[in-house]
């Protein structure tokens, strides 16, 4: 056997080696490296999220998930911001002065938002955790006053909140409907859980 030969078969296994081995590394990096993106549960626990609001209508909400929780959007029309002042008489917290939900201060006014045709809130009744349906039609109905502005209701104990989720006093819930941190990154988007430039 030749010296030449001998040095081909050794630089076959060496090139050989070295490939099945930066294979296994590679292998071993990828899930290593996907792992430093945030998981969806780690999104859920606490991650901000973009919501695009261009597609709701005047008078209309859609419903997101941040934390685990409903995250209301409406999109209030003209006439549901003039009821804000004909129910401040009638609330238990009307400038959200209680600190058990505390308020962000850019929503501390009586449509509780940065832009008052846009409310922001967690679907969560303050009493026991229940989800208030919506009663957003003024007018008389069901479990409801005959000089309902429109807003929401918590069924299962009478809660009622405002169009800016501000509590009717003598209510079994103790709180208005908590105001996420939130802020716009353009005109039709939004994002939850995040207002450091709010």
């Amino acid at each position: 056997m030749s010296e030449a030969s001998v040095d081909n078969s050794r630089r076959n296994w060496l090139i050989t080696s070295c490939a099945v081995g930066g294979a296994g590394a590679a292998a071993v990096a990828v899930p290593f490296v996907s792992s430093f993106s945030p998981s969806e549960r780690a999104k859920a626990a606490g991650a901000s999220i973009e919501v695009d609001i261009t597609a709701i209508p005047p008078g209309q909400k859609i419903t997101v998930e941040w934390r685990g929780k409903p995250v209301w959007i409406l999109r209030r029309t003209p006439e549901q911001l003039a009821t804000l002042d004909k129910t401040e008489g009638e609330l238990a917290d009307p400038t959200s002065a209680r600190t058990a939900y505390p308020t962000p201060e850019y929503a501390k006014n009586k449509h509780r938002s940065i832009k008052p045709e846009v409310f922001v809130g967690v679907g969560i009744c303050t009493h026991l955790g229940c989800s208030p349906g919506d009663r957003l039609a003024p007018g008389p109905q069901p479990s409801l006053p005959d000089n309902w502005q429109g807003g929401f209701l918590c069924a299962c104990h009478g809660s009622t909140f405002d169009v800016a989720g501000r509590v009717f006093k003598n209510k079994p819930a103790p709180d208005n409907l908590e105001v996420p941190p939130h802020m716009y990154l353009s005109d039709t988007t939004l994002l939850i859980g995040d207002d450091k430039k709010a």
